[in-house]
């Protein structure tokens, strides 16, 4: 790896975010339409990798089923208003209002309702009814504590998120949670992470998680960078953590784990390169937040922006841009890459020359830092 020298006293790894690298196409090309962008966790085939991230201004139940149903997987935060309140209208409706000034106290007493298990158990079952495929969020500090809840309420899919995720908490004050262990009990295939770095991304492998999320989430909302100075520039981030799945490949006997990047994902552009270089699928936030049928209005957020000790994260306007289908499958009038997702995913897939997503992660790249 390559250091650079900070001072006498500290070296560093140079570190790419998607801005600095560019895809270079090659001898050969593709027509869009013979192109492939499926994706598969477990027994879960999906013809788009695309999650919509467990956050309440993306994902409703109402939205996880349109996400569903046009190929993707929609991730409901269980920590979110929908399973705090029966009916959280009035709140989201309230969110959207509150100036830029109040709006950290105020979520921080919205969601300071508690959790209930019987809300957890409906809002599965709503999107279990509709067909599609279930998958729900808890932080690490809330896995434990609900995941019963979850498991009996039938979610095919778990994911535990959060800023950080580690294989190993230590606390002298609480017992941690034993991710092998809890991964090992659970009948479901479970996504963990934020993680950033190979031997973070390889100790999550070895737990028995079936997919990694690369990031620390929240990315156009969050101000973690800010408050805590961490940060992880993604397309480094994303390739270290596919050269752990490489080599925990070889050490498992073959077992693929799938490298899923959740973080500075804000245009087509970034999800291309995403998956160049390394990424299985991607988990959308604000990209979904802009959507017509988006339960934050126009608006974004994260849990981070209501932690009651110490929030880092705002609530960002981040507009309309059309409805999920169009932002995900078109048609498109905008050139700004924040619609028709996939149809981006496709046509560079097609001028590059590969049929299917993960041939794609051998596309060639190169560092081209690019300054507006």
């Amino acid at each position: 790896m390559t250091e650079i020298e900070i001072g006498r006293g500290k070296r560093a790894q140079r570190a790419w975010s998607f801005d600095d690298i560019a895809i270079v196409p090659n001898r050969r090309t593709r027509d869009p339409q013979d192109v492939s962008t499926s994706w598969k966790i477990d027994a879960y085939e999906f013809g788009l990798p695309v999650l919509g991230a467990p956050m309440d201004s993306v994902v409703s139940p109402e939205t996880a089923v349109t996400i569903g149903k046009l190929g993707g997987l929609g991730v409901l935060d269980l920590e979110g208003l929908w399973t705090r309140y029966e009916d959280p209208a009035q709140q989201l409706n309230e969110i959207a209002k509150l100036p830029a000034d109040k709006a950290t106290k105020r979520m921080q007493e919205i969601y300071s309702e508690p959790i209930k298990a019987e809300l957890i158990r409906d809002r599965i079952a709503q999107i279990r009814a509709a067909g599609v495929t279930v998958a729900g969020a808890l932080s690490p500090q809330r896995a434990a504590e609900f995941s019963d809840a979850v498991i009996k309420a039938g979610v095919d899919i778990f994911v535990i998120r959060g800023t950080t995720v580690s294989a190993e908490h230590v606390s002298k004050n609480v017992e941690p949670l034993n991710l092998k262990e809890f991964i090992y009990k659970l009948d479901v295939p479970v996504i963990v992470g934020g993680a950033a770095t190979y031997t973070s991304a390889l100790h999550l492998m070895r737990t028995g998680a079936a997919g990694v999320l690369v990031g620390f989430g929240g990315g156009a909302a969050s101000t973690t960078r800010r408050v805590l100075g961490i940060h992880a520039p993604m397309a480094t981030a994303v390739a270290d953590v596919a050269g752990a799945r490489r080599d925990y490949m070889d050490e498992s006997g073959g077992r693929y784990v799938q490298v899923i990047a959740d973080g500075g994902l804000g245009t087509s552009g970034d999800i291309v390169k995403a998956i160049a270089v390394g990424a299985d699928a991607v988990m959308l936030g604000s990209v979904l937040a802009r959507a017509e049928e988006a339960p934050g209005q126009g608006w974004h957020w994260g849990q981070e922006a209501f932690n009651k000790d110490l929030p880092r994260g705002n609530k960002v306007q981040v507009g309309t841009a059309g409805t999920l289908e169009e932002i995900l499958l078109g048609p498109s009038s905008s050139a700004s890459g924040g619609t028709n997702l996939m149809g981006a995913l496709r046509r560079s897939m097609a001028t590059t020359g590969y049929s299917d997503v993960k041939e794609f992660q051998r596309v060639d790249v190169v560092v081209a830092p690019y300054h507006a």
